[in-house]
């Protein structure tokens, strides 16, 4: 029992510091942004209609939605827009219309997170270097290049991993909360009133007198919610339990207190609207105060760029990108992976948004519009879960996601109108990426289908080749085929310029399955095809790690041994050739074929031993 606490405990640490960070660090802006717009005059009643705002989103959409609904939707204990996506795709598998819709509206949602993941780190990085004018005017010039050198070094130490120091990033998000409440107590005890805010009228009553107002500031109230979309993703690691007690135990509180405190502020003194955050602390804690939240935007940002590996890794898996090189960090934990590729590109991303945009205020302009279509897809998504896969009653389903979607349908309108104003930004990023995303998924169904048209049967050739049987050499022969039952173009080019087979041959195809895990004793499905060779099927989720050479020690029980000295991976690395004619757009062949060509080698990416390795392939036309 004692072992039971201690572990919810690390747990729900662990939680606040990795699912937290981001929506614990929106307190540095949002309030800022909300009254800055200029739509909002700071007066008393505006200020409790503002507050009563912030109360009821976090409460509706953090609480009620994500909290008490999406939590529920878990795929295998696994969370996220991807494995909500497989789930939901899995749940509307006898509808292949609908399912393929569903497919492209969550794919989206994936490419669209790539934007949050360019604005978040540096929205958050700026906000809290920015509380450093407050303490010396003539600092405000070096804001925007320190914020470039921590995000440079941010993004410099990931492929080291952040084993090493992810031990600490709980207890510092733990005290960020801590002092977040701290500094709304006192303001809050100044000005009892101000938790008035409370009750929903205050709301309804800004709203009913300012209609308009309100639509548009509906696109700035979304910058409270930023990252709550962090609970459902990182289920997988922490549990329901753990996020759940670390919302209502503390996040939560803690929030409302420092917004309610910033509030109060307002009330007392309009003019420390020029920084309501850190203009609550006094002058003497302004310089720990600036370091303590840049420490915190860092683990938000280190939050959100390991969800970009993972994510990166799962999309691959699922078949929506071409391989490539990805470097696991950490001997214990199998999720914390490292993709070059995706972490120069981000940060090449975040430096010109950085640039661009100068300060957070006016990235606040960039910000949100991601954010409001992966929670409107989220919602989506859910409502064909619970109606498909749980199979509720339509009118319980309709009653449990409809609210959500009306609200945030709301909040995606209202940051439409944000569009010219930076919101383009995340969506190009969102577009570009998806229009890779589905060229590489069609493109690849456009090869596989060439191939299989041009494919010998794999049976067949081999009764053949045994007629008048080449000559045997020592060891294993693994080839790697995308069709089973079909001869590798490496193994013809092998028999053509080699003349020998090997003792023992593996043709071996790699399956990727729409659930998060499947486990060791259903990873393997083994075929003999006589003369020592053998059709073998690995079958993979698209969390689970893949590792050929520890898959194939199954074959021991059919005698034959996978020795890393006498064992050779035949890869078969077609060249594609775009062709005029039926398939895709002639850019986007020529799209894929450079991606397919770019394509990092499967060695790497099946964790072969690359010593091992023997690629061989031919020209395919598309």
């Amino acid at each position: 029992m004692q072992n039971s606490k201690s572990s919810l405990a690390a747990l729900t640490l662990g939680a606040i510091g990795i699912v937290y960070g981001d929506i614990g660090t929106s307190v540095l802006y949002a309030l800022k942004v909300l009254f800055n717009t200029g739509h909002v005059p700071l007066t008393p009643a505006n200020v409790y209609g503002v507050l009563s705002m912030v109360f009821w989103t976090i409460t509706v959409i953090v609480s009620l939605k994500y909290v008490t609904l999406i939590l529920r939707a878990d795929n295998n204990g696994e969370g996220g827009l991807v494995a909500m996506l497989a789930l939901a795709s899995r749940a509307v598998a006898d509808r292949p219309e609908l399912r393929r819709w569903l497919l492209a509206v969550g794919i989206f949602g994936t490419a669209i997170f790539y934007g949050d993941g360019v604005i978040t780190p540096a929205i958050s990085v700026l906000s809290a270097l920015e509380g450093i004018e407050l303490v010396s005017p003539v600092m405000k010039p070096y804001v925007q290049p320190a914020a470039l050198v921590i995000l440079f070094l941010l993004f410099y130490v990931q492929k080291n991993g952040t084993s090493g120091i992810g031990r600490y990033f709980g207890p510092i998000c733990a005290l960020w909360f801590i002092v977040l409440a701290a500094l709304g107590i006192p303001h809050i005890w100044s000005h009892p009133e101000v938790l008035g805010a409370v009750s929903p009228h205050h709301a309804l009553r800004f709203m009913f007198q300012n209609p308009g107002t309100t639509f548009v500031l509906l696109g700035a109230l979304i910058l409270c919610v930023t990252g709550a979309e962090a609970l459902y993703a990182d289920m997988g690691h922490f549990g329901k339990k753990p996020i759940r007690f670390a919302w209502f135990g503390l996040v939560m509180p803690s929030l409302l207190l420092n917004y309610f405190g910033q509030g109060a502020l307002l009330l007392e003194n309009p003019a420390a609207l020029e920084n309501p955050f850190y203009l609550m602390a006094p002058s003497y804690l302004l310089l720990p105060l600036v370091i303590l939240a840049t420490a915190a935007t860092v683990i938000a940002s280190q939050a959100l760029l390991s969800a970009a590996f993972s994510v990166t890794k799962q999309v691959i898996q699922l078949g929506y990108l071409p391989r490539m090189a990805i470097h696991h960090t950490s001997v214990r934990e199998t999720g914390q992976v490292y993709v070059p590729v995706v972490n120069w590109t981000l940060f090449g991303a975040i430096v010109v948004a950085v640039v661009l945009f100068r300060d957070s205020t006016s990235l606040s302009a960039a910000y949100g519009i991601a954010i409001t279509i992966d929670m409107l897809i989220t919602t989506v998504l859910t409502f064909f879960v619970i109606r498909y896969a749980w199979r509720l009653p339509l009118a319980l389903c309709v009653g449990a996601t409809g609210l959500f979607f009306v609200i945030d349908v709301l909040f995606f309108s209202s940051n439409v109108l944000k569009i010219i104003d930076g919101g383009w930004f995340p969506v190009l990023i969102g577009m570009l990426m998806f229009t890779v995303m589905m060229t590489w998924k069609q493109g690849r169904e456009i090869l596989n289908a060439k191939l299989r048209t041009d494919a010998i049967d794999l049976n067949s050739f081999l009764e053949a080749v045994f007629v008048t049987p080449p000559t045997r050499v020592e060891g294993t022969a693994v080839f790697m085929t995308a069709e089973p039952g079909a001869v590798p173009n490496a193994m013809l080019h092998n028999l053509k310029h080699n003349k020998v087979l090997h003792d023992h041959n593996l043709f071996v195809t790699v399956r990727n399955h729409e659930v998060p895990w499947i486990p060791l004793d259903k990873r393997v499905e083994i075929t003999s095809l006589g003369h020592d060779c053998w059709q073998v099927i690995l079958n993979y989720g698209f969390k689970n790690n893949y590792d050929i050479p520890r898959a194939l020690e199954r074959m021991r029980d059919r005698g034959c041994e996978i020795e890393p000295m006498t064992t050779s991976y035949f890869l078969s690395r077609d060249v594609v050739v775009p062709t005029i004619g039926a398939g895709m757009a002639p850019w986007r062949e020529k799209l894929f074929a450079q991606m397919h060509y770019n394509a990092s080698a499967a060695a790497d990416f099946l964790n072969l031993p690359s010593n091992s390795v023997v690629e061989l392939g031919s020209k395919v036309e598309i």
